[in-house]
């Protein structure tokens, strides 16, 4: 089996907070799922559209204490493993790690198993988190029974400043987390891994400062489209030209997640990601 794996955050709010946020059932109904249910240490069920295969809840409770959650979830008619730890950074912060079994990034390319989505599920998943605990709007959740994928997002800051860290290679790296080579014009390279990578897309489409077109091949076309009011900027996301018999959910749910700190770039002064190595993760048990 592969190694788990492992996203780890740094959230602002204590570990005390966080754990409301994982556990009660109201607050899970907003940022994670359409359903849920939970009586600790009994029960802890999420479904609906926005989970995957979430016809039923398919979890079943495995642990539960103050800093850390495991539960078995069946996925494709295998059972994996969630695990959920809390560790306080000072009084006013908490890491949260997530570590997922199951997950092969061969089911992403190759759209064979559901488990595919699973990192970036729960990547916009703890995004959403994010925004719930600091009182920002949440991002366009995934739902799992469509193959509508549109989402829109305000930011504040103008248009020219939002179109620069899209079209800009270094800030696009910044703030999406991961190295991205970009040529801002029509027939250009955006290169997810650098230009060195040698798995460029095509920019197909763009009009300065309003709208720029990706296509990735199979997962189909990108468009980020910006329009400004008074000084904020409402973002357009819209992905099409895809086989909707394979929806790539996978690759819309961390298209979308990225969003989140791309407000935060935007917004948050002295701004530093969210995110942090998968080292800082604890993972015990």
């Amino acid at each position: 089996m592969t190694e788990p794996m492992i996203l780890a955050v740094r959230l602002a709010a204590p570990v005390a907070r966080v754990r409301r946020a994982l556990t009660d059932t109201a607050e899970l109904r907003v940022w994670l799922a359409e359903h849920a249910e939970v009586d600790l240490p009994e029960r802890y069920e999420f479904w609906g559209r926005y989970t995957p295969e979430g016809d039923a809840p398919h979890q079943r409770l495995l642990h539960a204490d103050d800093n850390r959650l495991r539960i078995g979830w069946l996925l494709d008619g295998v059972e994996t493993t969630t695990q959920i730890n809390l560790r306080p950074e000072g009084p006013d912060a908490t890491v949260l790690s997530l570590s997922q079994t199951h997950f092969d990034f061969a089911d992403v390319v190759n759209g064979t198993s559901i488990r595919g989505v699973l990192q970036t599920y729960w990547a916009l998943a703890i995004a959403n988190l994010d925004a719930h605990l600091t009182g920002r709007p949440l991002l366009p959740k995934t739902d799992f029974t469509a193959t509508d994928f549109r989402g829109e997002m305000a930011i504040a800051a103008p248009a020219d400043k939002v179109w620069e860290s899209l079209t800009d290679s270094e800030q696009a790296s910044a703030w999406f987390g991961y190295p991205i080579g970009i040529e801002p014009w029509v027939g250009g390279r955006y290169a997810m891994g650098g230009f060195e990578s040698g798995h460029a897309a095509k920019v197909v489409d763009l009009e300065p400062g309003r709208r720029i077109s990706v296509d990735w091949g199979p997962p189909g076309v990108t468009s980020w489209e910006l329009t400004e009011s008074e000084g904020r900027t409402r973002l357009t996301l819209v992905q099409s030209g895809f086989d909707e018999q394979n929806p790539p959910y996978a690759s819309w749910s961390g298209i979308v997640s990225g969003l989140a700190e791309l407000r935060r770039f935007h917004e948050v002064s002295d701004w530093q990601p969210i995110w942090l190595p998968k080292e800082m993760a604890r993972t015990a048990g």
